[in-house]
């Protein structure tokens, strides 16, 4: 037992400072990585890899020729395959690293986000309580340029009224969803991708898929106003808040949307782990 002991304090020895961040980090990209894949359709692949991956190896002991071939080649393309099949995640991930880095000044002073969450609040109380179903996108760091160009621009100033008219039915822009940023209303009657999750309820129609899936491709706020219930929806990374009130949404879009002085405080939020690194680090030096 001493023997063990020995030799485990003679390879700790040989552990360098930058061995440990190294580690570290590894098993950050790793956590991270199984978050991402967590109780979505990728999570099913990942299970599918791992089988091929055992079963090549079994093969491989059992003498299986043939079958250790096809596994082998199937896993030669493993890297190929795995960029296919995971590009929605993988694009939603680089594009969440870009937004730690990036800061939000899409809204200019607190003044101005107040006043475009009256204006959108008033607006989805107001349609709410008469059931005209409406879908607004709330842009922040990623641009949806590619989405404004599926509509048509207007470049309007925001009020609750331009906001009401636009989802008013048999009207030419209500169809589709109006797009906001920079201080204005920059496209309406846009087209959106609708979410592939199958884990939210069948009742969802449309709109609220539409809502759900350009959260899940950028980190823009989407408010719906059912046209069925009237009820006020809130989709943001994926996930939708049901059944708010024009008040909750006023105070969810501030807090969301709210000039964002503080970029760098909040970047260390979304990564706790990378900053704990950091500071011991810091402190070892």
């Amino acid at each position: 037992m001493g023997e063990v002991w020995t030799f485990l304090i003679q390879n700790l020895r040989l552990v360098r400072f930058r061995d440990v961040i190294d580690i570290l980090i590894v098993a950050f990209v790793i956590y991270g990585g199984i978050r991402l894949v967590k109780e979505t359709r990728a999570a099913q692949l990942v299970k599918g890899i791992i089988a091929l991956i055992v079963a090549a190896q079994l093969a491989d002991w059992l003498d299986l020729n043939a079958i250790s071939y096809l596994l082998s080649s199937t896993l030669q393309v493993g890297v190929l395959a795995i960029i296919i099949m995971f590009q929605p995640e993988i694009r939603r991930s680089l594009e969440k690293i870009g937004n730690i880095t990036a800061g939000s000044q899409i809204f200019g002073t607190a003044d101005a986000v107040e006043s475009m969450a009256d204006a959108v609040s008033e607006a989805a109380g107001y349609m709410s309580e008469r059931r005209i179903g409406a879908l607004i996108i709330l842009e922040r760091n990623t641009k949806l340029g590619d989405i404004m160009k599926s509509g048509t621009m207007l470049n309007a100033q925001i009020s609750p009224q331009l906001l009401i008219n636009i989802f008013m039915s048999n009207t030419p822009l209500h169809d589709g969803a109006s797009i906001i940023g920079d201080n204005m209303i920059k496209a309406a009657a846009c087209f959106l991708p609708l979410t592939q999750n199958n884990s939210f309820s069948k009742e969802l129609g449309t709109r609220h898929r539409a809502a759900i899936g350009v959260s899940e491709i950028a980190d823009c706020v989407s408010v719906v106003v059912s046209e069925e219930t009237g009820k006020i929806s809130v989709a943001i990374d994926g996930d939708l808040r049901r059944n708010i009130s024009s008040g909750e949404l006023k105070n969810l879009i501030i807090k969301e949307i709210g000039n964002d002085d503080n970029s760098a405080d909040k970047a260390a939020q979304k990564l706790p782990f990378i900053n704990k690194i950091v500071d011991w680090a810091v402190k070892k030096k």
